[in-house]
Order: structure tokens, then C-alpha cells, then sequence
């Protein structure tokens, strides 16, 4: 266990230093995609436009990863019934639907939003992203209005969605 603190650690400080939180350009559309959930249902992005969507780019072999699932379950938890915000996490590292849920239950860190498989890193860098995890926030008409590398807590999460999802109607 003291390993992988200290794995993470690294792993964190790297991150952060990279970049903490980058707002993406007001015309920047975010590429789209469409990768089948851990149920085999396809869930393709540009049908989540009107909404606002977090993204969380991860992978099996980042340790830090599996503290994110637990804070954005907390945001896909606030915002499940009015219908303004819908979460995704995107596996990159290519593993399996079953690799996916063990790597989930044996870390605590099962999502309670989709869970998409069959992406790779090439994905993640057209967006820019150059370490995991990764937190998207696409804006409702389906632009990049955040990146942030590393960790993000769920009040951090719910900071840079305001903005998004208190000006949709509904």
C-alpha cells in the first residue's frame, strides 16, 4: 500500500505539473466518438449534445485513476434526475468489459455512470490529453470548455460544470 501511495504521489505531482486545469478555446468541438458501454450498449457523444458532459479518460495501469470513479459518482449521483449532465469514463489502455470490472472492484472504484471500452491513448491526445486521468468537460453544444489533468475532487468537478449546467434550461 505505501507503494502505491507513493506511486501516486509521483503520479499526481507529474500531472499537476503538467497542467492543473486548462480551459479549452470557446470553438474548440470536441472530436467525436462512439465506444460500446460495459452492457454492450454504444453510447456515441455528439448524441449527448444539449447536455453537458464530463469525461473522465483513464487507464487499468494508473493507480491514481481509481480514486476518480468514487468523486464522479458523487456529481453523476446530484445531477441524475434533472437531466443536464451526463458522465462518462472512457478505459484507454484497451482491457476488456471483464478486466474493466475487476480493475473497478478490486480498486472501490466502480462507476455508477457508463463506463465505455474499446478507446485507446489516441483518443485521449486529441483532446490533448497527456497524462491520466484526464476530466473533460464538453459544453452543450459539444465543445471543449475544460481540460484538467490529475485527480479533480467531485466540489472540483461541480466548480467547473456551474457555469454549464446552470445555464441549460429544463
Amino acid at each position: 500500500m505505501t507503494a502505491r501511495i507513493a506511486t501516486w504521489g509521483i503520479s499526481a505531482a507529474l500531472a499537476f505539473a503538467i497542467a492543473a486545469c486548462e480551459r479549452g478555446p470557446a470553438d474548440t468541438t470536441a472530436p467525436d466518438f462512439a465506444f460500446p458501454d460495459l452492457d454492450g450498449q454504444l453510447v456515441r457523444l455528439s448524441e449527448l449534445r444539449g447536455r453537458t458532459v464530463v469525461i473522465d479518460f483513464w487507464a487499468t495501469w494508473c493507480d491514481p485513476c481509481s480514486l476518480q470513479p468514487p468523486e464522479l459518482n458523487a456529481v453523476f449521483r446530484a445531477h441524475a434526475s434533472d437531466g443536464k449532465l451526463a458522465v462518462l469514463g472512457v478505459e484507454t489502455s484497451g482491457a476488456s468489459v471483464e478486466e474493466v470490472r475487476e480493475w473497478g472492484r478490486e480498486n472501490e472504484a466502480v462507476a455508477e455512470y457508463p463506463v465505455l471500452v474499446g478507446a485507446d491513448e489516441d483518443l485521449a491526445r486529441r483532446y490533448g490529453i497527456a497524462g491520466f486521468p484526464a476530466t473533460v468537460v464538453i459544453d452543450p453544444e459539444g465543445r471543449v470548455d475544460s481540460v484538467t489533468l490529475g485527480v479533480s475532487t467531485a466540489a472540483e468537478i461541480e466548480r467547473a460544470i456551474a457555469h454549464l449546467v446552470d445555464a441549460v434550461g429544463g
